[in-house]
This record gives C-alpha cells, structure tokens and sequence, in this order.
C-alpha cells in the first residue's frame, strides 16, 4: 500500500461524500488535523477509524488503501 494512494483517495472520497472534513472529524470523535494529515500523506488513521471511515463514506478498505480501483 502506497500512503500516497490513500492520502490522494480519502481527499477524493471526503469531497465527494457531501460531508466536511469537520463534519467526518465530528462523527470520529477526533480533531481535524487527524484528517489533514491523512491527506498530506503524514500518517494513517487505527483499524477502528479506517472501518468507520469506510462505513461513512461508502468505500472499501481496499479502496481507499490503494488495494482495488473499484
């Protein structure tokens, strides 16, 4: 898994899910420089964040780890 992939896909999928960063920062019970550095390629979020994180924005792991395109 390449953390570029995931840092690029997260963006993505955060932008078009409808919701705000500060939005999916609220539901994770984290604070949003969690998520700024998600997508500045600094670090991953837990195995429980990256499942709700899934459930929430309607993708794969796979997906969003850069393991499938679909």
């Amino acid at each position: 898994m390449e953390i570029l992939k995931f840092s690029e896909r997260i963006a993505e999928s955060i932008k078009s899910s409808g919701y705000t960063q500060k939005d999916i920062a609220k539901m994770l019970n984290i604070s949003e420089s969690n998520i700024t550095n998600w997508k500045k390629g600094d670090n991953l979020p837990s195995i429980d964040i990256l499942y709700k994180l899934c459930v929430i924005l309607h993708e794969s792991a796979d997906y969003l780890l850069g393991l499938d395109n679909n």
